[in-house]
């Protein structure tokens, strides 16, 4: 529990993903991607249950052997291609407290292509959400102004290139473009009724939790190289 409120971790953890085959059983620094999250959550006494989410048996099987509990397989309809991180996280929790028998008060969503977490990323996100002001808690990494939408291009049909943000040619001195920030996968929190309602998690009443150094969300093989480098450095 975390201030007498209870949480449930969830660990989406699909099996068919495109850009890595079974990516979430890639090994980084000689463990896998779910492994690396298993480590982060049993540090967490303050969690009171995690589950996997896997439509794959290979991946249950390996989140068992680390202890972790696979209480139920995703259904199908959450698994797909086209499937919505926040519908399967809605219907994970729905899920998870009909297997329990327990009603959560947060939950926390883990994505395992995140390997360099930190136990404090993820406290960061729960105090913000045990603050009246805010719902929803993401944590972010500031974008390389060199990928900010005011230096972002686009192609037309016809083959032009253009400025992304059509007034990108005005911020052609970098120290005039705008902090902006992306989403780096570290971790997700939530109250309980908002996910439950299926409101917006970023927007109103989202708290963002800024990490400052270097980490990498894994999605290509390029990726998986450098976040073996990260943690041999």
């Amino acid at each position: 529990m975390w201030n007498g409120k209870k949480v449930l971790a969830v660990i989406p953890a699909r099996g068919g993903s495109k850009g890595i085959p079974k990516k979430n059983l890639s090994l980084v620094n000689g463990e896998s991607l779910i492994a690396h999250t298993a480590k982060i959550v049993k540090q967490a006494s303050w969690i009171d249950y995690t589950i996997i989410s896997t439509d794959d048996t290979e991946i249950a099987n390996h989140a068992k052997s680390l202890g972790l509990a696979v209480p139920f397989m995703r259904p199908a309809e959450y698994a797909g291609d086209q499937s919505k991180s926040l519908d399967m996280w809605t219907s994970a929790l729905v899920m998870a407290e009909n297997f329990y028998e327990v009603k959560f008060d947060y939950s926390i969503l883990l994505e395992p292509t995140c390997p360099l977490r930190s136990l404090d990323d993820i406290e960061q996100t729960i105090i913000k959400i045990d603050n009246i002001r805010f719902d929803t808690a993401v944590t972010v990494s500031k974008t390389p102004a060199h990928y900010s939408p005011q230096k972002t291009l686009e192609i037309d049909s016809c083959g032009n290139l253009d400025f992304f943000i059509k007034d990108g040619e005005q911020f052609d001195i970098r120290q005039n473009i705008p902090d902006c920030y992306h989403r780096n996968g570290a971790c997700y929190a939530v109250k309980r009724d908002v996910l439950i309602e299926k409101k917006p998690l970023i927007g109103n009443k989202c708290a963002a939790v800024l990490i400052e150094r270097e980490l990498v969300n894994i999605d290509t093989e390029f990726d998986l190289r450098l976040a073996n480098f990260l943690f041999e450095n």
